[in-house]
């Protein structure tokens, strides 16, 4: 028996991905050892991620002053940045696309987060990025915002690899499904295959809880404090299994049945944000409790490390769903509206990737100012 639990992980139909990038894990050998030793079967990647390396580090120093020379933008001497990492790392995880016939070994690169409300030019960028990096294993990252849905649809019938990204709540969720599956229908309709085209939803968890949890925590002394009990570290989770019993339903109509004779692959749903917050609860919650066929889980390398070390994997995503039902069905009892929620959280979710986006091109304009004049000195 492997004591991996991330390779046990996949025996029950969960693919675990790292959310995390860096020239460092793909210069000194570290990423290719995780996918060859530990399992690893794809990776994620968000201008947060990139920020620290770009703005502290000088790792890309070369790749700037080259580019600099050429009078780029700092928005494209990023592109560049990203682009050179997520080939490189598209190139390690091929093995495990070929291996996986394309459900797995996938690279993420995000469209810039200022365009999450304009359709057109999240469609053109996502355009550029997919030649650019001109890899089959990657997919191209939009926001699930309702700016969003139309960019996922027209993309993925131009057979480009979407990951749908901050989704907060189920409505939201099923439209994604939806135009997904629609976008499959044009492109077939236009006589193109539809056997690689691939796609995940990525559900963003801890966010939610993070986001409701203290509200729960006011009620403690309210006639709402038993309810508030129950629902409290219980919610994001609760969400997670009722998106799943959607997606299952979804993903089983005789409509999509359609599409998979000729190859559609389903649209997996992704668990985003899945790093415990609170000391009180688990630091591998948001891995436990929702391991399921055809999911996937993306992990901060801290979470990681915490499941390798102590994970127990199990199938549990369709366990306790009487309690999650209950939990969802009442929470406005507990002056809590989950719509709400999602709204704040996707614009509270466009900005934590926005704001260091504009932090990285910032960094850049002065690094590129830098360079021009110590070159005239």
């Amino acid at each position: 028996m492997n004591a991996n639990p991330l390779v046990k992980i996949q025996e029950f139909g969960q693919s675990i991905w790292l959310d995390f990038i860096s020239k460092e894990i793909l210069d000194n050998g570290t990423l290719k050892n995780m996918i060859d030793e530990v399992g690893l079967r794809g990776v994620t990647s968000n201008p947060k991620i990139f920020s620290k390396d770009i703005i502290e580090g000088d790792v890309y120093q070369n790749l700037i002053e080259k580019l600099s020379d050429q009078d780029k933008s700092a928005e494209e001497i990023y592109q560049a940045i990203a682009i050179e990492d997520v080939q490189r790392a598209a190139d390690l995880f091929r093995k495990v696309y070929d291996n996986t016939e394309g459900k797995d070994g996938y690279v993420s690169l995000e469209v810039s987060p200022l365009l999450a409300r304009k359709t057109e030019k999240s469609i053109r960028e996502a355009r550029m990025l997919w030649k650019a990096v001109d890899r089959p294993n990657i997919f191209i990252k939009i926001p699930g915002t309702k700016e969003g849905i139309p960019a996922i649809q027209q993309l993925i019938s131009e057979g480009i690899n979407i990951n749908v990204t901050l989704l907060f709540g189920l409505d939201r969720y099923q439209e994604v499904a939806q135009a997904y599956i629609s976008g499959l229908e044009n492109r077939l309709s236009e006589g193109k295959p539809i056997d690689k085209v691939a796609s995940v939803a990525s559900f963003f968890l801890s966010r939610i809880d993070v986001k409701v949890d203290p509200v729960l925590k006011q009620l403690e002394d309210s006639e709402q404090a038993v309810l508030a009990r129950e629902l409290y570290g219980r919610v994001a989770i609760s969400e997670a299994k009722a998106a799943y019993q959607i997606f299952k339903a979804i993903f089983n109509t005789d409509r999509f049945k359609e599409l998979a004779k000729k190859g559609a692959k389903v649209q997996r749903v992704l668990w985003a944000s899945t790093s415990t917050k609170e000391d009180e609860f688990s630091d591998v919650k948001y891995l436990e409790e929702l391991i399921g066929p055809d999911t996937v889980n993306t992990v901060p390398m801290d979470t990681l490390n915490a499941y390798l070390d102590h994970g127990d994997p199990d199938l549990r995503l369709e366990t306790g769903l009487d309690e999650s039902s209950y939990i969802l069905d009442n929470i406005d009892r507990a002056g809590i509206n989950l719509r709400e929620v999602a709204d704040e959280l996707e614009d509270e979710g466009i900005q934590k990737f926005a704001d260091p986006h504009h932090k990285i091109l910032k960094s850049l304009e002065e690094q590129k100012e830098e360079y021009a004049s110590e070159k005239h000195h």
